[in-house]
């Protein structure tokens, strides 16, 4: 099951980053997988957006969920690391086509993605859109976690071989983010250490998640705020 994730106008929006590991058939997970939502996203502003990242007081993870049950009072977004993968990097012949060229999730991370899906369905927690990176580790992780229908998302990509991207592809991803402000409700998206540590990068924080972590921030029109980590279980 695929849906087109295209960028869109919101509210407070909350995202998810999350990892994953649990041993399920992907046809099995997309058949649990929630409709996507029918309101489309937006294009990106022509002029360029000044988006800042502040860190709030940490919230405890109770408090996390907390915030994340009640998805009509502000915008939110989790970034969710990949499940379990063992290894570091990809081999020198990967292509982002072919997943067996890619170091994948293990039997253990198959499992723990379908974990972290049951902990938001165990909280009641609603999610409006998931995206994910292109890369299969992390399409995999998404769609184990089987909290809707999951849209490959170049902006979600790695770009720890080529940093010289880091930059433009971190501001284009905030931008994204601040369009969905307008929008009500929690929106998840699976995608890279680095992009991860990229777009919280702020003078008080240097988040660099496990796998399987989730990193919630808040979603303003000009601004996102962190508020805390979880370890979805």
């Amino acid at each position: 099951m695929r849906s087109r994730f295209k960028v869109g106008l919101g509210g407070a929006i909350a995202a998810v980053l999350v990892g994953c590991s649990t041993p399920i058939s992907l046809e099995a997970a997309d058949s649990l997988a929630v409709a996507g939502l029918d309101a489309p996203f937006a294009t990106l502003p022509n002029e360029p957006v000044s988006v800042t990242v502040t860190t709030a007081p940490s919230l405890s993870e109770a408090g996390l969920w907390e915030r994340l049950q009640q998805p009509e009072t502000a915008a939110y977004v989790v970034l969710v690391r990949h499940a379990i993968a063992p290894g570091t990097g990809d081999p020198a012949s990967f292509w982002v086509a072919d997943c067996s060229t890619q170091r994948n999730l293990s039997a253990e991370g198959r499992s723990q993605a379908q974990q972290i899906g049951q902990a938001f369905r165990d909280r009641g927690v609603s999610v409006r859109r998931v995206a994910s990176s292109q890369w299969c580790r992390w399409l995999d992780t998404a769609r184990l976690m089987a909290l809707g229908s999951v849209e490959p998302l170049p902006v979600l990509n790695s770009f720890f071989r080529d940093r010289s991207t880091a930059e433009a592809q971190t501001t284009e991803l905030k931008a994204l983010l601040a369009a969905e402000a307008r929008t009500p409700g929690v929106l998840v998206m699976v995608t890279h250490q680095v992009n991860i540590t990229a777009l919280t990068d702020t003078a008080l924080t240097d988040i660099v998640p496990r796998s399987g972590e989730a990193v919630v921030l808040a979603i303003e029109p000009d601004q996102l705020t962190l508020l805390g980590r979880l370890t979805p279980r």
